[in-house]
């Protein structure tokens, strides 16, 4: 697998497994066996998944060696006063069976809160108990706004990004202030995986449309998070480092911009 690095030198797999809506303790250990022989050791939770207690079990049941994870969750945006914030980080490692995360991100940019919350997020990342520390679902105006009072930049702003979102601006602004994207849901959902320009470049490459859009969301410089618990589009969502696109691909591509959001829009949030 291979490794992006971080603003703080940490280093992250360039491809993790998004747990998003899976809330059956069956179904993810069927996903995180199938994506640890595949490859996998990036695995994204969050707090309001309510899947992060399945998930250590999962590795538990597995064996697998916590240093040989990378683990990423989420302060659900309930959480973010002083003390909740402590309380339930707390309750995540443990139901993590952990005593540290390689990621801990805020989950929205709460108006009211998101302040005050990521204080506490630089807090624990000063404890030890976070190896790096990110946001989620932030526009360039809210990242602006941290740069008045934060004291630690953060390492990642998660957001959704596919060929039909592709937010080059954003990009454009995290790339300049050292702040890697990771791109959820980068398979939009399935939306479009008939689409002739996205086939085209499947046939050309001999991969499915499925693979193109996560090739593409590593071309343009970002992390993605494909969500299955299906383990053969587990695999094939990783099988993805053997080709490139080229720029006829890239152009091609480029032309999909269309805007569409399939989660939730954080453009309005004061």
């Amino acid at each position: 697998m291979k490794m992006v690095k971080l603003n703080n030198g940490v280093e992250i797999p360039s491809v993790g497994l998004g747990l998003w809506k899976v809330t059956s303790q069956k179904e993810l250990n069927i996903a995180v066996e199938s994506a640890l022989k595949s490859g996998y050791t990036h695995f994204d939770s969050a707090q309001i998944y309510g899947n992060e207690a399945m998930l250590g079990k999962a590795f538990k049941e597995q064996g697998v060696e916590r240093d040989k994870l990378f683990i990423t969750t989420k302060i659900w945006n309930d959480n973010f006063w002083p003390g909740d914030l402590e309380e339930s980080f707390e309750i995540s490692l443990e139901n993590l069976q952990t005593d540290y995360v390689d990621l801990l991100l805020l989950h929205f940019p709460v108006t009211e809160t998101r302040r005050i919350a990521w204080a506490g997020v630089e807090k624990a990342y000063e404890s030890g108990k976070v190896r790096a520390i990110g946001v989620s679902n932030y526009t360039i105006k809210h990242l602006e706004e941290m740069k008045r009072w934060l004291k630690v930049v953060p390492a990642i702003n998660q957001v959704e990004l596919h060929v039909f979102l592709q937010q080059p601006e954003l990009l454009e602004y995290c790339r300049n202030n050292g702040i890697v994207v990771e791109a959820y849901s980068p398979i939009a959902h399935g939306h479009g995986l008939d689409n002739k320009v996205l086939k085209e470049i499947a046939d050309k490459h001999g991969k499915s449309t499925a693979q193109i859009m996560v090739r593409w969301c590593l071309e343009v410089g970002t992390v993605p998070l494909p969500k299955s618990t299906n383990p053969e589009r587990i695999a094939e969502n990783i099988d993805v480092f053997d080709f490139h696109l080229d720029d006829s691909d890239m152009t091609k591509i480029k032309s999909l911009e269309s805007d569409l959001r399939t989660c939730w829009d954080p453009t309005n949030t004061p």
